[in-house]
């Protein structure tokens, strides 16, 4: 577990670094996942150490929401006077998201369906 954990946070370093370096407009973990999920596609799948090590912190996601919460109770007397920008973003992303996963679903069947017609 513990060598998984560290692969984890070698990959998030890589990404902070690459974002520093060449200075991308993305958060560093967001290019760390990147890269993650490139090599777990070249492997072909992902280690059982590392499954392991990474269903043990989706079972604990909600602990890191913390941080996030107590921002909010910091900050609320700044998010009270720009709630409408915060309004329209959470919208907009949400919005956003639905349409790009339904386009990656509806791709991915029909790829799935050419599959089984042409075996």
């Amino acid at each position: 577990m513990l060598g998984a954990l560290t692969l984890l946070l070698v990959y998030q370093l890589v990404g902070e670094v690459a974002v520093q370096l060449l200075h991308l407009p993305v958060p560093g973990p967001v290019l760390g996942m990147l890269l993650l999920f490139l090599t777990l596609i070249l492997r072909g799948e992902a280690s059982p150490t590392l499954r392991d090590t990474a269903n043990g912190l989706l079972q604990h996601l909600s602990l890191l929401f913390v941080p996030a919460g107590v921002g909010v109770m910091v900050h609320g007397a700044l998010i009270s006077s720009e709630w409408l920008p915060i309004v329209v973003a959470l919208i907009g992303s949400t919005a956003l998201t639905m349409v790009v996963t339904a386009l990656v679903l509806r791709a991915l069947v029909s790829r799935r369906a050419a599959r089984r017609k042409n075996p």
